[in-house]
């Protein structure tokens, strides 16, 4: 056999490089839904209070949120494919950490090294196909497959935890999650490409310093604050902290020669809308999934592979929906798309606010069906628009940064609307209490405890003969604080829509603006993929001279 037979075609190549990458992000996405279903047992296991279990999901989001940009940069300067490895391994190892946690500070070190993990995996996998497929036609569809092994990893995360904890034990959820990593390890190291950013890119330590200090203590600040109150020293230092490390931020990266994020990308109002339109729609959407996932719990009383079924329609919708389209893209406006999509989910969201204890399955699964069509129309374009929005030369930055964004909304999501809802619930349990008949001594132990440890503390009290009567209560409560969450997404999803519409226009001098991005392309020598990109997003504006 010679070494024309036995060497790997480009084509198998590519595919190799499209299947790793979707891999890649599924083991990056699987821990969020599998651990938020899991929360209460692991709760009981470890005897955590509430604040501490609340940090269980953000050990994971913090780093991905703080490190997706710097892990963006490296893999631009050592290889992306280093970078993909790298963070197959972590993902390997804080699975290992999570699985063997004997206590909560044990689960949380876990959860962070398997954060850090998909901080590296996700703007990797984005600009390692940027990279093997340079046609942004047929790139709109791989893209598709990459978003939908998002939402895939999405979809199977409440189910495969459900099982598992019908039978064993909770810290198994994270067993899946280590061979899937070190399998895509092994078979990637001889078939995926290596690629890097061209031109010289060089680490930015006072951008990726500054940025990680940011967002960490401006996520920090707003989830303390949700959980405590924001006039607390440490959630006003954090914040302030937050603040100024922004602005230093962005002094750093003017004055670098190379930039982790040039800032000079937001003058493309495609990747500035879909920035915009990512942190907005994530903020709602993964706090209305937190929210929802109480409904299911405690005002329904659902186990957890009955709730996770029912949050299944919502990723198995978004996939049947974002099938198509990848290759819609070019055909329909993205705008459009976004916008409907987005309209799709603020209806979605509208329609739900009439929910109560006795709402039934099929009535439930019509809205989030739809809530799943309207994601699925703005995941695909959203993700392929903010990559074509820059020249080639800077895919995985746009990536990095576009994730980022996505990231930090999906951080606040919870911290905000749990917040909103914990606020309204203990706001309106002593009516709900008082017309249940519960008064006096009782009523004002419940509703000062509920104040304390929240709602799900009420339930480890001793209630007495009075029990159905307070839990009644507290599902009317949780009611009212879901009702003014769903409003807030609502409107957010709304937000995001004119955001899309406003920003996502085509310019009206489309060929002296391809002309000028395939000036810059040809300058940086990439000549065939800049002005297919600014066709592609439809939006994209010159970036103007790059630094020398």
């Amino acid at each position: 056999m010679n070494a024309t037979t036995t060497a790997i075609r480009p084509t198998d190549r590519r595919a190799a490089t499209i299947v790793m990458a979707c891999l890649g992000v599924f083991v990056a996405y699987l821990p969020i839904t599998t651990v938020a279903v899991s929360l209460p047992a692991i709760q009981r296991a470890l005897h955590t209070s509430t604040a501490q279990l609340s940090w269980v999901q953000d050990a994971f989001v913090l780093p991905m949120a703080a490190f997706i940009m710097t892990a963006g940069v490296f893999g631009d300067v050592h290889g992306r494919k280093k970078v993909f490895q790298a963070g197959l391994f972590c993902c390997a190892a804080g699975a290992a950490v999570a699985l063997c946690a004997q206590n909560i500070q044990m689960l949380w070190a876990g959860q962070a090294l398997a954060g850090l993990g998909s901080a590296a995996l996700l703007p990797t996998t984005l600009a390692l196909i940027s990279h093997a497929v340079p046609d942004f036609r047929e790139r709109g569809k791989f893209i598709g497959m990459w978003a939908m092994a998002m939402l895939a990893a999405l979809a199977v995360g409440p189910v495969i935890a459900g099982v598992i904890l019908d039978r064993f034990s909770w810290r198994w959820i994270y067993l899946l999650s280590i061979p899937l990593a070190l399998v895509a390890m092994a078979v990637a190291a001889p078939l995926l490409t290596d690629s890097r950013a061209p031109h010289g890119r060089k680490l930015d330590w006072p951008g990726q310093i500054t940025a990680a200090v940011a967002v960490t203590a401006l996520v920090y600040g707003v989830i303390e604050g949700g959980a405590d109150s924001f006039t607390a020293s440490k959630v006003i230092a954090a914040l302030a902290l937050g603040i100024v490390a922004l602005i230093a931020f962005v002094v750093a990266e003017k004055r670098s020669d190379s930039p982790m994020l040039d800032l000079a990308v937001f003058r493309s109002a495609a990747f500035t809308a879909t920035a915009l339109v990512a942190l907005i729609t994530f903020l709602g959407l993964i706090g209305f999934f937190f929210v929802l996932s109480l409904y299911f719990g405690m005002v329904q009383q659902l186990g957890t592979l009955e709730a996770g079924a029912r949050l299944l329609l919502v990723p198995v919708a978004a996939i049947v929906a974002g099938a198509p389209a990848g290759r819609l893209m070019h055909r329909v406006p993205t705008r459009w798309m976004i916008s409907v999509g987005l309209l799709l989910i603020a209806g979605s969201l509208l329609a739900m606010t009439n929910l109560d204890t006795d709402t039934s399955y099929g009535s439930i699964a019509w809205r989030l069906i739809v809530l799943g069509v309207g994601l699925g129309l703005v995941t695909t374009p959203m993700t392929a628009t903010a990559v074509a929005a820059v020249p080639h030369h800077l895919a995985g930055m746009a990536s990095a940064a576009n994730n980022a964004f996505r990231q930090v909304g999906g951080a606040l999501g919870p911290a905000v609307l749990g917040a909103l809802l914990s606020t309204r619930a203990v706001d309106s349990l002593p009516g709900h209490l008082s017309d249940a008949g519960v008064t006096g001594t009782q009523a004002h132990t419940i509703v000062a405890t509920a104040k304390e440890g929240g709602l799900g503390a009420v339930a480890g009290m001793n209630l007495g003969s009075t029990a159905n009567q307070v839990y009644g209560a507290l599902g009317d409560s949780l009611l009212d604080g879901m009702r003014l969450c769903l409003i807030v997404a609502a409107i957010l999803a709304l937000i995001a829509a004119v955001c899309a519409v406003v920003l996502l226009r085509r310019p009206k001098q489309q060929t002296s603006t391809g002309a000028a991005r395939t000036a810059d392309a040809t300058q940086h020598g990439d000549p065939d993929a800049s002005a297919e990109n600014a066709q592609a997003a439809g939006t994209a504006q010159p970036l103007g001279p790059r630094r020398s």
